[in-house]
């Protein structure tokens, strides 16, 4: 799953309206941020292979750090941790929320390759990327249901706040149109270069968001 995971931080916007969609979107795409330095590191394996699923050639053959049950509890502990000392408790709580909702939404999809514990060799996953219609269906159920949310709670005071929405949300449309249709990676070193760039979307989010207002925001 990838526009999915967006969907999660736009919808969560509507849950802590105070806290930026830049850190959102960090929570809900935080392992896969952190999963291609992982790669370039060794610390964990994927082999590309065409054909593997129906929907992706990546065959995800060692990822306990970022992508085991246990790696997405400790890493929202982390993350929510760190926010509810600086934004406060329902920040925290939301960051938390959305880091550990990326094992969910990934279970959806992958084959079982997903740890519960690193170490442990029980992994499981529901398999729909072997089921296009309906993994697409849940990502678009996801994704344009979390934006719906997001669009409803907040309102543009600028057109920065309009327009930078609407090239953020067109610009991960064509990735994901581009990631099912386009070649696979050349190599796995270049595949984690190009899952690199998806840090830039931290700031670009949280620029937009910054202009735009939530509806009648009150923190408790």
């Amino acid at each position: 799953m990838f526009i999915g995971h967006f969907g999660v931080a736009f919808a969560a916007k509507r849950a802590s309206p105070r806290t930026s969609l830049g850190l959102l979107v960090l929570a809900a795409q935080w392992v896969d941020l952190v999963w291609p330095i992982f790669l370039l590191l060794g610390w964990e394996r994927v082999r590309i292979a065409p054909g593997f699923t129906r929907l992706t050639p990546l065959d995800f053959e060692h990822y306990p750090w970022t992508h085991s049950l246990a790696a997405a509890v400790v890493w929202a502990l982390v993350l929510g941790g760190v926010a509810a000392w600086r934004w406060g408790g329902r920040a925290g709580a939301v960051v938390a929320a959305c880091v550990a909702s990326h094992w969910f939404l990934d279970l959806l999809v992958h084959r079982p390759d997903l740890q519960l514990v690193p170490g442990l060799e029980t992994r499981v996953g529901f398999g729909l990327w072997d089921v296009p219609a309906v993994a697409l269906a849940l990502e678009a159920l996801f994704f344009f249901g979390g934006l719906f949310l997001y669009v409803r709670s907040t309102v543009p005071r600028s057109p920065g706040g309009r327009w930078g929405l609407v090239a953020f949300v067109a610009f991960l449309v064509l990735a994901e149109v581009v990631n099912l249709l386009g070649p696979p990676p050349p190599s796995v070193t270049a595949l984690a270069w190009t899952a690199l760039a998806m840090w830039l979307l931290v700031p670009w989010a949280a620029a937009f968001d910054r202009r735009r207002s939530p509806l009648g925001a009150q923190e408790v």
